[in-house]
């Protein structure tokens, strides 16, 4: 809902639990008013009618308090927009309208001198506190191009409070997601990625409370950043205690575009969340608004998914992929994926990227035969792709050298044997698009694994006035590619993948079905890894496999079949390991953990959340709640002086109903279980337990 009032210069944006006021001065600046419990339009109008702070030498009355800082005028805090043309930088803008339609809110304003439009997005939908914001740039006037340095997605203003934490999703590859809580310093606080991609270091989302937010209770403030490229989120302290958050496309302020007249550029979407429901109750709002909003096609199960790169590496044929198809199949699985080396002269790492067409001593029919025996076998048929990289050693590249990041006359700088493709030229994305497209259309595909594995070093492009350009248009050519693809093959699903987590935001999240969480298979690390996506992301796109014991890829580690399972259970399902190996009594015990997954799927994939222990202690534990089911994924990780692992008390259920245990038919009253708790019987090292109770 907006109410637009003060004299038509005050707008209140208002969900189900949650308002957001601004008000537009007399001098045309705008200024934040309120973020937070709902507020009636009087109450709004109160609020801007207090006017500035007092004056403090050496300070600015607008910093802190507006909505959109930009470079110039009288302020000292990170502008959200700079702008530099030919002997002119900054910018002073005039209001010039606004407009409501549906659940959006447009502001509009011009600054003369340069010709340079501005416009501030709001909408905040009826049935979520998400407030999704952005902005778009233009070039309105007739004068030299506009460059556009630094065009951050919104700048978040939040409430005054004392002792902010500030949380955060840290990592590398292979640790992704790891949750960080620290007090906030005073200053500016910085993450992000200048790697071209979202990166593996951080999530593009932060998290504040100043009140000694639980699991459950206290007020939380989140934001997340929808763009798959470098980006920036940061987080100012201000002198006076204000704390003010901008985030946008771009690592550093080096430039975005070059506008000429009648150009545009739209940001990404920088969306904000305030929970009084803790940091459980924010990643429920999130989950929630995402399933509804963002994630395409969310009301539809994933399938169970078997992987044969573990299994096979670069070393496969027609008949081995046959083969594990059939124990696959005979696991219960849903969905084969043949990963990578099947295309081009792909016998390793060093050849074949680029060429995407089938293997002709591995597949000499092509891929059609074996998609049509693993469709027989009642899967679907899955391909891996890595189209925004190419080998040396490549067709592509001996035809189209020019086609990668480079800069002239100096070394292409090589990870895992490969070079980017230039995906904001127009002749790359035609190549890239006739590829793929051949491919699905002329193969029964039902599921592409879309792979990314190494960051941008040599973003050049020469020829180009504007080379920096780069850094933006290869991510609206990667969106672009995907959604024409989408377009095309309605019934193909994406995954996302970058070396496990490395692209993982709301604007991949938009245009594909899943995400590929880390390439750490390790059921003990994914604990960590698992966590710390729950913050922001629903368990519906998080892809999670059970792979083989000792881990031979990462750390040696041997833990039971059982506790992989559940470890994986907790997202979407996936199997990676080497089936040929496997026992006759692992592959029976496997077929009934599949098939136990698919009867608690609806409630994993689409329930509601609750983290019950975080996997730092011995026991950890995650419930999901839908109707009148709930499941509890219960992990040890170790029994300590055989101490019994404490109770876990549940969430989202009625004190006053009972719960019978469908496995066991005992009964639990719902206030023993809110207060007091279920014992898990899990001992030793590396149990795992299912509870499945249902509202009697």
């Amino acid at each position: 809902m907006i109410e637009n009032v003060g004299k038509g210069r005050t707008w209140v944006l208002s969900g189900p639990a949650s308002s957001y006021a601004l008000h537009l001065t007399d001098t045309d600046e705008v200024v934040h008013l309120h973020w937070g419990g709902r507020i009636t339009a009087a109450a709004a109008e109160a609020l801007a009618a207090e006017g500035p702070p007092p004056y403090r030498p050496f300070e600015s009355p607008l910093d802190g308090r507006e909505e959109y800082p930009v470079e110039g005028g009288p302020r000292f805090v990170r502008p959200a927009l700079s702008v530099r043309t030919e002997g002119v930088r900054g910018t002073q803008w005039a209001f010039a309208g606004w407009t409501a339609e549906d659940d959006e809110l447009r502001l509009r304003f011009r600054d003369e001198l340069v010709g340079l439009g501005l416009t501030l997005h709001y909408r905040m939908r009826d049935d979520s506190d998400v407030i999704e914001r952005w902005v778009t740039v233009a070039h309105e006037g007739t004068g030299p191009d506009l460059e556009l340095l630094r065009a951050d997605a919104a700048a978040w203003t939040l409430p005054l409070r004392e002792g902010w934490r500030l949380s955060q999703l840290h990592g590398r590859w292979a640790a992704e997601s790891r949750l960080v809580r620290d007090t906030l310093p005073y200053g500016e606080t910085a993450i992000g990625s200048r790697r071209g991609h979202t990166g593996h270091q951080h999530l593009p989302w932060v998290a504040l409370d100043a009140e000694g937010a639980t699991e459950e209770h206290g007020e939380v403030y989140g934001c997340a950043l929808g763009w798959s490229g470098s980006w920036r989120i940061s987080v100012q302290r201000l002198p006076d205690g204000a704390v003010q958050i901008t985030g946008g496309a771009g690592h550093d302020d080096s430039g975005l575009l070059r506008l000429a007249p009648g150009g545009t550029y739209t940001s990404p979407v920088f969306a904000g969340l305030r929970s009084e429901g803790g940091f459980g109750g924010a990643s429920r709002a999130w989950h929630a608004w995402q399933m509804a909003h963002v994630i395409p096609g969310a009301d539809r199960v994933r399938p169970v998914l078997y992987n044969s790169w573990e299994a096979t590496g670069f070393d496969i044929s027609q008949r081995q992929q046959s083969a594990l198809a059939r124990r696959a199949a005979a696991m219960g699985v849903e969905l084969f994926v043949v990963d990578d080396g099947w295309f081009g002269q792909r016998t390793g790492d060093r050849s074949g990227l680029g060429d995407w067409t089938p293997n002709p001593d591995r597949f000499p029919e092509g891929l059609g035969p074996l998609a049509a025996e693993v469709h027989a076998l009642g899967m679907q048929f899955g391909i891996w792709v890595e189209p925004e990289m190419v080998n040396e050693d490549s067709d592509l590249y001996r035809a189209h050298p020019d086609w990668v990041q480079h800069h002239p006359g100096r070394t292409r700088t090589e990870f895992r044997n490969q070079l980017v493709l230039n995906l904001a030229r127009e002749d790359v994305r035609a190549y890239l698009w006739q590829q793929l497209d051949t491919l699905l259309s002329g193969t029964p595909v039902d599921y592409v694994k879309w792979d990314f594995n190494r960051c941008f070093t040599d973003a050049g492009w020469p020829g180009e006035p504007y080379p920096q350009k780069l850094w933006t248009e290869h991510v609206e050519g990667f969106y672009g590619l995907l959604d024409r693809l989408r377009a095309a093959h309605p019934t193909v699903a994406f995954e996302s993948c970058s070396g496990g987590g490395g692209r993982i935001d709301l604007g991949v999240l938009a245009r594909t079905d899943q995400v590929w969480t880390s390439d750490n298979t390790d059921p003990l690390d994914r604990l960590a890894v698992q966590h710390g996506f729950s913050q922001l992301h629903p368990a519906r796109v998080m892809a999670a496999w059970v792979t083989d014991s000792p881990n031979v890829q990462l750390n040696g580690r041997r833990s039971s079949l059982r506790f992989r399972f559940v470890s994986a259970m907790a997202g979407v399902l996936g199997v990676g390991g080497d089936l040929a190996a496997w026992s006759e009594a692992e592959l029976a015990e496997a077929r009934d953990w599949v098939r136990l997954y698919k009867e608690i799927r609806p409630l994993v994939q689409h329930g509601e959340l609750y983290r019950l222990r975080a996997p730092e202690g011995g026991l950890s534990a995650v419930q999901y709640v839908r109707g009148e089911e709930t499941v509890v994924l219960a992990l040890l990780q170790a029994q300590r002086y055989g101490e019994r692992p404490p109770a876990l008390r549940l969430r989202g259920i009625e004190a006053t109903a009972a719960y019978v245990c469908v496995d066991t038919g005992t009964v639990h009253q719902g206030g023993v279980l809110l207060h007091h708790g279920i014992h898990t019987g899990l001992k030793g090292d590396f149990d795992a337990k299912v509870i499945r109770l249902r509202r009697m």
